[in-house]
């Protein structure tokens, strides 16, 4: 089986000499110091995950997530940071990050997070579909709900879960049915992150009196349409 290629860009060296020497094992690296000559090669060779780290020179790791998700809305990205404040966190998964890891972290849970990720990867197959959501028209394939001429690009995790909601909508989705669809494991780390995205998904329809994302206490979601 070839190895998945992936782009990692850590400018510590010391720390990037390590987790690339561990990842290669089981993966291509492709390991670079500084932002721009990261974001050049994502630019000219093929990757199947990147990992980033926030504060690069040159191109800091959040200009790298922006620019890659201009050019490509699916490649799993990850965040490795010693920024552990949780605007930062928001802020990344925001720009389309698939997962924020805080330093120090062990290879094992960014082994573990680096697998599922990969085997979510491959793109879903969606028919020619559209869904029609109040004012607004979503757009699964293309990731985008519209209203009029305006539109709203979202990421492919969130586009996922609003299609999840759609196909079920005035049910109750278990958090954990969602993490596994979702992400493919019921991780506590996940589940973090799958708060991040409801709430994006919220403000986007906040001006719609006629839907809502219900909290099910202890359960998980449910998306109510009247």
């Amino acid at each position: 089986m070839n190895k998945k290629k992936i782009l990692y860009v850590e400018d510590d060296e010391t720390l990037g000499f390590l987790t690339a020497d561990s990842l290669e094992s089981q993966y291509l690296v492709s390991h670079f110091t500084n932002g721009q000559k990261g974001f050049d090669a994502f630019c000219t060779e093929e990757f199947d995950l990147c990992i980033l780290d926030v504060m690069l020179p040159d191109m800091d790791g959040f200009e790298m997530a922006t620019e890659i998700r201009k050019r490509n809305r699916e490649i799993p990205i990850l965040f490795l940071s010693a920024k552990t404040m949780k605007e930062d966190r928001i802020k990344g998964l925001k720009l389309g990050a698939d997962d924020y890891l805080v330093k120090p972290y062990s290879m094992e849970e960014l082994i573990l997070k680096i697998e599922v990720f990969l085997n979510r990867s491959q793109k879903t197959s969606y028919k020619n579909e559209r869904y029609t959501i109040g004012s607004f028209e979503f757009d699964p394939t293309n990731y985008c709900v519209s209203k009029g001429k305006d539109s709203i690009n979202l990421t492919e995790r969130e586009s996922a879960l609003l299609k999840l909601f759609l196909d079920n909508k005035n049910r109750v989705l278990k958090r954990e049915t969602i993490l596994i669809e979702l992400w493919g494991t019921d991780d506590y780390f996940m589940g973090r992150s799958l708060d991040v995205f409801i709430s994006r998904l919220r403000k986007i329809f906040k001006d719609e009196p006629n839907i809502r994302i219900e909290n099910i206490p202890r359960v998980g979601f449910k998306l109510v349409t009247e």
